[in-house]
């Protein structure tokens, strides 16, 4: 075991584990640290704790300060020094005519670097853009392209359930979502609703796929014949995933009833009805298409790009 403490440079960022040295910190606490792109001012998410040697990365490296007073101040001058580095940039790139949009600036902690993240269709080639940058900071540049869902998560906003996004918020990378997510929970498949502001499927929907998942195999399938507590038999019509609960459709008197029963009081056995599916319309197919779309474009988008492994 080893003693740790971990650390983030921003928002819902990957955390990074630090000797602390003999320095007890608590969560919150800045600290100066040496990090693969430079000197960094982080935050303490994790105070000191033991953690299995296999779960680190060796060499581990030791915290090099716990953040001053100074080092705040420059911290502050850095985040105002990014905003103007961020509208130079805006204009180089107006300049050289290139197709790439900018979404932020950054400065390492100790001015050796300033990176910037951008979008693009493509591949750009950028090399006239980074020696004029050069010129004008007389550091390091670094250009990093990234995708759409960085890009949120970089920029933020308000989710359609509104509140603040997920990935802005709290996530530290991106799960992989599906659109057998969407299915299991009994969601509308349409691609307007189960995307978000990023065009991707929502994050959100792996929240509670697994127990959607684990639930929902206990529930008969829509269309399958059940057997009621009385015996009579019924068709299946609805079913709730959470509550357990089951809506069929059965015939007293020769009227049909919709009776709802929790799953455990039916008789059933599940069985696939590819025979009698119906012809898919033109609107059906073309929504279809669109979320296979979605899903390629998921897989392509891969893990963030914003953290330097």
């Amino acid at each position: 075991m080893t003693r740790v403490i971990g650390v983030r440079f921003r928002t819902a960022g990957k955390i990074y584990y630090f000797g602390p040295k003999d320095i007890e910190f608590k969560r919150g606490d800045h600290v100066i640290v040496e990090t693969a792109r430079g000197v960094e001012y982080g935050t303490v998410v994790l105070p000191n704790m033991d953690v299995a040697d296999e779960k680190i990365n060796q060499p581990l490296k030791n915290v090099i300060r716990k953040a001053t007073g100074d080092d705040d101040e420059r911290e502050k001058r850095n985040r105002e020094k990014e905003k103007d580095a961020y509208k130079i940039c805006l204009e180089k790139i107006h300049k050289h005519g290139l197709e790439m949009k900018l979404i932020n600036a950054e400065y390492t902690f100790d001015n050796n670097k300033v990176l910037f993240y951008f979008t693009a269709d493509g591949r750009v080639d950028f090399r006239e853009l980074v020696k004029d940058l050069a010129g004008v900071f007389r550091t390091r540049i670094e250009l990093r392209q990234v995708g759409v869902r960085d890009e949120t998560k970089i920029l933020g906003g308000m989710g359609i359930c509104g509140r603040p996004l997920c990935c802005h918020e709290y996530l530290a990378d991106f799960a992989p979502v599906s659109i057998k997510m969407a299915k299991e929970q009994n969601l509308s498949l349409n691609p307007t609703k189960i995307s978000g502001i990023c065009g991707r499927l929502m994050c959100c929907l792996q929240n509670e796929a697994q127990v959607y998942e684990e639930q929902g195999r206990r529930l008969p399938r829509i269309g399958d014949t059940v057997t009621t507590p009385d015996g009579t038999k019924g068709e299946v019509r609805e079913t709730n995933v959470l509550k357990q609960l089951v809506k069929v459709v059965v015939e007293i008197d020769d009227e049909k009833e919709l009776r709802e029963y929790h799953v455990d009081e039916l008789k059933f056995k599940s069985r696939h009805k590819k025979d009698q599916k119906n012809k898919k319309s033109d609107e059906e197919i073309k929504e279809e298409q669109e979320l296979e779309e979605l899903e390629r474009l998921e897989k392509k988008d891969g893990k963030s790009k914003l953290d330097d492994d």
